[in-house]
């Protein structure tokens, strides 16, 4: 499993969900891409983020199969990531 995440420095949400995320990290381990919107925008726009941040897109087997958007706990993260599953 792989993740994009989409973020950017000016944007609360993100710097809590980069708490959390790095949180999950310590218990799994996912491959991450991490994009900020400002300065990899390019890169950010092909995966037509929106306008809420910050976007986790879950790739498995290079589809993509779950985007959460916004704050999330730390037991939904890893909710969404058992049951995609390895």
């Amino acid at each position: 499993m792989k993740v994009i995440k989409i973020t950017a420095i000016w944007c609360s949400a993100c710097l809590i969900m980069n708490k959390i995320w790095n949180k999950v990290l310590e218990k799994k381990d996912i491959e991450t891409v991490s994009l900020d919107l400002d300065f990899d925008s390019e890169k950010a726009e092909k995966y037509t983020p929106g306008d809420v941040l910050p976007v986790f897109i879950f790739i498995k087997d290079n589809k993509e199969v779950k985007r959460i958007v916004g704050e999330h706990s730390y037991e939904e993260l890893l909710e969404v990531i058992e049951n995609i599953g390895d």
